[in-house]
């Protein structure tokens, strides 16, 4: 070998041998625990870790800077159903999915679907358009904001309500005198009914409600009934649509959040969304499959007319007014976020059966 070819030869062992001696960056791994009060079983609980935690991982593998150690906390085994919300603000949780109905105090401006009913059937549609106005508007963010967590997006894990009884029931009139187990502000959909009473309760406790005779029926959805074997102890199933609602929110603790790595921060924003849909366009894909399950179970579907729907929509109080004008009160926009989400259904082609706008 002549010298020229050693010269050569030792320039490259010389750079083989730093490049052996570079320091490998280590991938950062970042613990996350999850909290849910509901079960595994629950459909936006099993897709938060069928859906959710592999698509953030798969994401995250592309830089290969962080990865996920997920710790995934359900069925009140670090918190009930309502519980979360508080649980995520104390930091008993990192990330968790809020069921936000049973916060009307704390989290108003999370009821504007609630307070539109007989308009969209349509998870998909409703929680879009949900999500958009927590973004344009400053209400649902800043709400989260005082409880000390940073909103990820807002879930619809419901095609729409219905109500599903002991009893048959032929006609709305069947519902007189009824007590109604619900949630939230659906419980006010009663109003528009003769000595109907609500009883508040979660869906983990519907079954023994009815089973027991504390009611007479349930407002819930087909997905539910079918989860939750409804059919036992409410065998007659009165379609309304009352409407999709949106219900489950992913948060994030405040603390927990400012630490992260951006790179993190945006994948989990988007996979958010990315759930937000899935979820959404899962319940609706089900909905048909789990009316039939229903009827395969025993239970009975009876349809009341659109004359008796709209008749139901109109004996109820304004609520969708009422729910605005407390916003405005507040210093939020109250009747613009009510009116914009209003154009947004009927933009995606559903308009009820009762005018819920603020002029």
């Amino acid at each position: 070998m002549n010298f020229r070819m050693k010269k050569i030869a030792l320039g490259l062992g010389v750079v083989a041998t730093c490049l052996s001696a570079s320091p490998v960056l280590a991938t950062e791994t970042i613990k996350a625990v999850v909290i849910d009060g509901y079960p595994a079983r629950a459909l936006w609980v099993k897709e938060f870790s069928n859906f959710f935690i592999p698509e953030v991982d798969k994401r995250l593998a592309v830089s290969g800077d962080y990865k996920m150690d997920w710790q995934e906390s359900y069925g009140g085994s670090i918190v009930k159903p309502k519980g979360v919300l508080e649980g995520v603000k104390l930091g008993l949780g990192d990330i968790g999915i809020v069921t936000t109905i049973f916060h009307s105090s704390k989290l108003p401006s999370q009821a504007l679907s609630a307070v539109t009913p007989f308009v969209a059937p349509d998870s998909r549609v409703v929680a879009k358009a949900i999500d958009e106005i927590a973004k344009e508007f400053p209400a649902m963010q800043n709400e989260f904001k005082k409880q000390k967590q940073v909103y990820l997006a807002t879930g619809v894990v419901l095609d729409t309500y219905q109500m599903f009884g002991k009893t048959e029931i032929k006609s709305l009139k069947d519902l007189e005198g009824s007590k109604v187990a619900g949630a939230g502000m659906n419980l006010r959909y009663l109003e528009g009914i003769n000595d109907a009473a609500g009883v508040r309760g979660g869906l983990t406790d519907f079954y023994n409600m009815l089973q027991t005779g504390l009611v007479d029926y349930a407002m819930l959805w087909p997905e539910a009934a079918k989860t939750f074997k409804i059919a036992e102890v409410a065998p007659y199933m009165l379609k309304v649509d009352l409407g999709a609602v949106n219900s489950k929110t992913i948060t994030v603790n405040e603390s927990y959040w400012k630490k992260l790595p951006d790179e993190v921060k945006t994948v989990l924003q988007e996979v958010a969304v990315d759930y937000r849909d899935h979820v959404a366009g899962i319940a609706m894909d089900r909905a048909e499959e789990s009316r039939a399950a229903y009827v395969e179970a025993g239970g009975t579907i009876l349809e009341v007319s659109q004359e008796e729907r709209a008749a139901w929509a109109a004996a109820m109080p304004d609520i969708a007014t009422e729910w605005a004008k407390n916003l405005d009160d507040k210093g939020e926009d109250g009747s613009a976020m009510l009116n914009a989400y209003l154009e947004k259904l009927e933009a995606a082609g559903y308009v009820g059966v009762r005018d819920w706008s603020v002029e």
